[in-house]
Protein backbone atom coordinates (compact mmCIF):
# COMPACT_ATOMS: atom_id res chain seq x y z
CA UNK A 1 0.00 0.00 0.00
CA UNK A 2 2.72 2.27 0.67
CA UNK A 3 4.30 1.47 -2.51
CA UNK A 4 1.20 2.43 -4.07
CA UNK A 5 1.13 5.52 -2.54
CA UNK A 6 4.16 6.50 -3.18
CA UNK A 7 3.42 5.96 -6.96
CA UNK A 8 0.28 7.70 -6.94
CA UNK A 9 2.22 10.60 -5.80
CA UNK A 10 5.41 10.06 -8.32
CA UNK A 11 2.83 9.80 -11.23
CA UNK A 12 -0.10 11.73 -10.08
CA UNK A 13 -2.09 8.68 -11.34
CA UNK A 14 -4.84 6.67 -9.08
CA UNK A 15 -2.84 3.51 -9.15
CA UNK A 16 -5.12 1.97 -6.10
CA UNK A 17 -6.75 -1.52 -6.22
CA UNK A 18 -9.92 0.43 -6.49
CA UNK A 19 -8.84 2.23 -9.49
CA UNK A 20 -7.49 -0.49 -11.75
CA UNK A 21 -9.48 -1.81 -14.95
CA UNK A 22 -9.56 -4.66 -16.99
CA UNK A 23 -10.83 -4.43 -20.18
CA UNK A 24 -12.24 -7.34 -21.94
CA UNK A 25 -9.91 -10.38 -23.15
CA UNK A 26 -9.19 -10.84 -27.22
CA UNK A 27 -8.69 -13.81 -28.42
CA UNK A 28 -4.91 -14.76 -29.57
CA UNK A 29 -3.68 -17.64 -31.63
CA UNK A 30 -1.59 -19.94 -29.50
CA UNK A 31 2.13 -19.80 -30.49
CA UNK A 32 2.51 -21.91 -33.73
CA UNK A 33 -0.82 -22.30 -34.42
CA UNK A 34 -1.96 -22.24 -37.94
CA UNK A 35 -5.32 -20.28 -39.18
CA UNK A 36 -7.27 -21.97 -41.52
CA UNK A 37 -9.93 -20.52 -44.17
CA UNK A 38 -12.52 -22.96 -45.34
CA UNK A 39 -13.85 -21.45 -48.33
CA UNK A 40 -16.42 -23.33 -50.01
CA UNK A 41 -16.03 -23.11 -53.77
CA UNK A 42 -18.66 -20.79 -56.12
CA UNK A 43 -21.71 -22.00 -57.10
CA UNK A 44 -20.94 -25.06 -60.14
CA UNK A 45 -22.71 -25.14 -63.07
CA UNK A 46 -26.77 -27.16 -62.94
CA UNK A 47 -27.30 -30.70 -63.22
CA UNK A 48 -28.80 -32.03 -66.17
CA UNK A 49 -29.99 -35.66 -65.85
CA UNK A 50 -29.47 -36.00 -69.36
CA UNK A 51 -25.74 -35.82 -69.09
CA UNK A 52 -24.26 -36.26 -65.53
CA UNK A 53 -21.27 -34.50 -64.65
CA UNK A 54 -18.10 -35.81 -65.36
CA UNK A 55 -16.63 -38.38 -62.59
CA UNK A 56 -13.02 -37.49 -60.90
CA UNK A 57 -12.17 -40.36 -58.69
CA UNK A 58 -15.86 -41.55 -58.61
CA UNK A 59 -17.06 -37.82 -57.54
CA UNK A 60 -19.06 -35.53 -59.78
CA UNK A 61 -16.00 -32.86 -61.67
CA UNK A 62 -18.96 -29.84 -62.97
CA UNK A 63 -17.34 -26.65 -63.47
CA UNK A 64 -18.24 -23.38 -61.90
CA UNK A 65 -21.44 -21.30 -63.35
CA UNK A 66 -21.19 -17.84 -64.13
CA UNK A 67 -22.48 -17.05 -60.63
CA UNK A 68 -19.71 -18.92 -59.09
CA UNK A 69 -17.30 -17.20 -61.18
CA UNK A 70 -18.66 -13.88 -59.51
CA UNK A 71 -18.02 -15.21 -56.24
CA UNK A 72 -14.93 -16.37 -56.54
CA UNK A 73 -14.21 -12.89 -57.58
CA UNK A 74 -15.44 -11.43 -54.66
CA UNK A 75 -13.32 -14.12 -53.01
CA UNK A 76 -10.24 -13.00 -54.05
CA UNK A 77 -11.27 -8.68 -53.63
CA UNK A 78 -11.92 -9.94 -49.86
CA UNK A 79 -8.89 -12.32 -49.06
CA UNK A 80 -5.94 -10.51 -51.69
CA UNK A 81 -5.72 -7.59 -48.88
CA UNK A 82 -5.30 -9.92 -46.08
CA UNK A 83 -1.61 -12.32 -45.39
CA UNK A 84 -2.15 -15.60 -47.38
CA UNK A 85 0.62 -17.39 -46.83
CA UNK A 86 -0.69 -20.85 -48.56
CA UNK A 87 -3.56 -21.73 -50.72
CA UNK A 88 -5.07 -25.32 -50.93
CA UNK A 89 -7.69 -26.43 -53.25
CA UNK A 90 -9.37 -30.32 -53.88
CA UNK A 91 -8.62 -33.01 -56.96
CA UNK A 92 -12.44 -31.14 -58.27
CA UNK A 93 -12.35 -28.24 -60.84
CA UNK A 94 -14.80 -26.11 -59.09
CA UNK A 95 -12.12 -25.69 -56.06
CA UNK A 96 -9.39 -24.99 -58.40
CA UNK A 97 -11.37 -22.30 -60.40
CA UNK A 98 -12.73 -20.62 -57.67
CA UNK A 99 -9.10 -20.19 -55.91
CA UNK A 100 -7.73 -18.89 -59.57
CA UNK A 101 -8.36 -15.50 -58.99
CA UNK A 102 -7.07 -15.13 -55.35
CA UNK A 103 -3.79 -17.16 -56.32
CA UNK A 104 -2.64 -14.88 -59.61
CA UNK A 105 -3.26 -11.97 -56.92
CA UNK A 106 -0.73 -13.10 -54.43
CA UNK A 107 1.51 -14.81 -56.45
CA UNK A 108 0.58 -18.18 -55.21
CA UNK A 109 0.40 -21.66 -56.30
CA UNK A 110 -2.42 -23.69 -55.23
CA UNK A 111 -1.20 -27.21 -53.78
CA UNK A 112 -3.71 -29.90 -53.83
CA UNK A 113 -5.10 -31.72 -50.82
CA UNK A 114 -7.26 -35.08 -52.32
CA UNK A 115 -8.75 -36.05 -48.75
CA UNK A 116 -10.65 -32.81 -49.17
CA UNK A 117 -12.89 -33.40 -51.98
CA UNK A 118 -16.61 -33.47 -51.39
CA UNK A 119 -18.07 -36.80 -49.89
CA UNK A 120 -18.04 -40.13 -52.55
CA UNK A 121 -22.47 -40.32 -52.99
CA UNK A 122 -22.19 -43.76 -54.80
CA UNK A 123 -24.74 -44.32 -57.17
CA UNK A 124 -26.08 -40.41 -56.55
CA UNK A 125 -23.29 -38.97 -57.78
CA UNK A 126 -22.48 -36.92 -61.28
CA UNK A 127 -25.91 -35.64 -60.20
CA UNK A 128 -28.04 -37.11 -59.56
CA UNK A 129 -27.99 -36.26 -55.47
CA UNK A 130 -29.15 -32.70 -56.63
CA UNK A 131 -32.22 -33.86 -58.47
CA UNK A 132 -33.21 -36.87 -55.72
CA UNK A 133 -32.68 -33.93 -52.87
CA UNK A 134 -34.88 -31.47 -55.03
CA UNK A 135 -37.54 -34.26 -55.57
CA UNK A 136 -38.05 -35.07 -52.33
CA UNK A 137 -36.63 -38.44 -52.49
CA UNK A 138 -37.30 -40.66 -49.43
CA UNK A 139 -33.66 -41.51 -49.02
CA UNK A 140 -32.59 -37.87 -49.32
CA UNK A 141 -35.25 -36.93 -46.15
CA UNK A 142 -33.79 -39.95 -44.58
CA UNK A 143 -30.30 -39.11 -44.51
CA UNK A 144 -30.79 -35.44 -43.72
CA UNK A 145 -32.58 -36.75 -40.46
CA UNK A 146 -30.23 -39.52 -39.40
CA UNK A 147 -27.66 -37.47 -40.44
CA UNK A 148 -25.38 -40.40 -42.42
CA UNK A 149 -24.32 -39.82 -46.16
CA UNK A 150 -24.33 -43.53 -46.43
CA UNK A 151 -28.05 -44.00 -46.23
CA UNK A 152 -27.69 -43.43 -50.02
CA UNK A 153 -26.09 -46.57 -51.60
CA UNK A 154 -22.81 -46.61 -52.23
CA UNK A 155 -22.04 -43.41 -50.05
CA UNK A 156 -19.41 -42.40 -47.85
CA UNK A 157 -20.22 -43.05 -44.25
CA UNK A 158 -19.39 -40.16 -41.47
CA UNK A 159 -16.17 -42.20 -39.86
CA UNK A 160 -14.72 -42.64 -43.54
CA UNK A 161 -14.80 -38.62 -43.90
CA UNK A 162 -13.79 -37.75 -40.74
CA UNK A 163 -10.80 -40.51 -41.53
CA UNK A 164 -9.60 -38.63 -43.89
CA UNK A 165 -10.73 -34.84 -43.69
CA UNK A 166 -9.36 -34.88 -40.42
CA UNK A 167 -5.25 -35.91 -40.98
CA UNK A 168 -5.90 -34.01 -44.00
CA UNK A 169 -6.18 -30.56 -41.77
CA UNK A 170 -3.25 -31.89 -39.59
CA UNK A 171 -0.78 -32.25 -42.09
CA UNK A 172 -1.68 -28.90 -43.45
CA UNK A 173 -1.29 -27.06 -40.16
CA UNK A 174 1.84 -29.53 -39.56
CA UNK A 175 3.14 -28.02 -42.98
CA UNK A 176 2.45 -24.25 -41.98
CA UNK A 177 3.15 -23.71 -38.76
CA UNK A 178 2.20 -20.16 -37.21
CA UNK A 179 0.96 -19.64 -40.74
CA UNK A 180 -2.13 -18.39 -42.64
CA UNK A 181 -3.81 -21.02 -45.19
CA UNK A 182 -6.78 -20.77 -47.59
CA UNK A 183 -8.49 -23.93 -47.99
CA UNK A 184 -10.91 -24.03 -51.01
CA UNK A 185 -13.10 -27.09 -50.17
CA UNK A 186 -16.88 -28.32 -50.17
CA UNK A 187 -19.96 -27.92 -48.35
CA UNK A 188 -19.65 -31.68 -46.98
CA UNK A 189 -15.61 -31.95 -46.45
CA UNK A 190 -15.92 -28.49 -44.35
CA UNK A 191 -18.76 -29.47 -42.59
CA UNK A 192 -16.99 -32.58 -41.41
CA UNK A 193 -14.33 -30.87 -40.53
CA UNK A 194 -15.99 -28.25 -38.26
CA UNK A 195 -17.71 -30.95 -36.61
CA UNK A 196 -14.94 -32.31 -35.85
CA UNK A 197 -13.31 -29.14 -34.24
CA UNK A 198 -16.44 -28.60 -32.06
CA UNK A 199 -17.54 -32.41 -31.61
CA UNK A 200 -20.98 -31.92 -32.96
CA UNK A 201 -23.71 -33.75 -34.55
CA UNK A 202 -22.38 -34.95 -37.60
CA UNK A 203 -24.77 -32.50 -39.73
CA UNK A 204 -24.38 -29.77 -37.73
CA UNK A 205 -22.33 -27.72 -40.38
CA UNK A 206 -23.87 -28.82 -43.09
CA UNK A 207 -25.25 -26.11 -45.69
CA UNK A 208 -21.67 -23.86 -46.13
CA UNK A 209 -22.73 -21.37 -48.71
CA UNK A 210 -21.25 -21.28 -51.98
CA UNK A 211 -18.30 -18.51 -51.93
CA UNK A 212 -18.64 -18.42 -47.97
CA UNK A 213 -15.88 -18.62 -45.39
CA UNK A 214 -15.34 -20.62 -42.54
CA UNK A 215 -12.42 -20.74 -39.96
CA UNK A 216 -10.57 -22.63 -37.54
CA UNK A 217 -7.35 -22.51 -35.72
CA UNK A 218 -5.42 -25.67 -35.01
CA UNK A 219 -2.99 -26.08 -32.35
CA UNK A 220 -1.62 -29.32 -32.69
CA UNK A 221 -4.71 -31.90 -31.13
CA UNK A 222 -7.08 -28.47 -30.40
CA UNK A 223 -8.77 -26.88 -33.32
CA UNK A 224 -10.79 -24.46 -32.18
CA UNK A 225 -13.99 -22.57 -34.37
CA UNK A 226 -13.60 -19.34 -35.07
CA UNK A 227 -16.09 -18.70 -37.39
CA UNK A 228 -18.96 -19.98 -39.51
CA UNK A 229 -20.18 -19.30 -43.02
CA UNK A 230 -19.37 -15.51 -43.26
CA UNK A 231 -20.82 -14.22 -46.77
CA UNK A 232 -20.27 -10.64 -46.05
CA UNK A 233 -17.91 -10.09 -48.97
CA UNK A 234 -20.78 -11.47 -51.56
CA UNK A 235 -23.64 -9.33 -50.07
CA UNK A 236 -21.57 -6.16 -48.93
CA UNK A 237 -19.87 -5.73 -52.37
CA UNK A 238 -22.81 -6.78 -55.04
CA UNK A 239 -26.23 -7.95 -53.65
CA UNK A 240 -27.02 -9.81 -56.88
CA UNK A 241 -24.54 -11.77 -55.52
CA UNK A 242 -26.51 -14.97 -53.70
CA UNK A 243 -25.30 -18.57 -52.79
CA UNK A 244 -26.70 -22.09 -54.91
CA UNK A 245 -29.27 -24.09 -52.97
Amino acid sequence: MAREQDLSSETGRDVSPAARRYGQIRFESPAGATELLLVRHGESQAADPDRPFPLVDGRGDPQLSQLGREQAALIADRLAATRVDAIYVTSLRRTAETAAPLAARLGLVPEVEPALAEVRLGEWDGGIYRQRVAEGDPLALRMVEEERWDVIPGAESNAAIAARVGPAIGRIAERHAGERVVCFAHGGTIGAVLAIATGSRPFAFNGSDNGAISSIVVAGPRWLLRGFNDRSHLERHNPRVRSAT
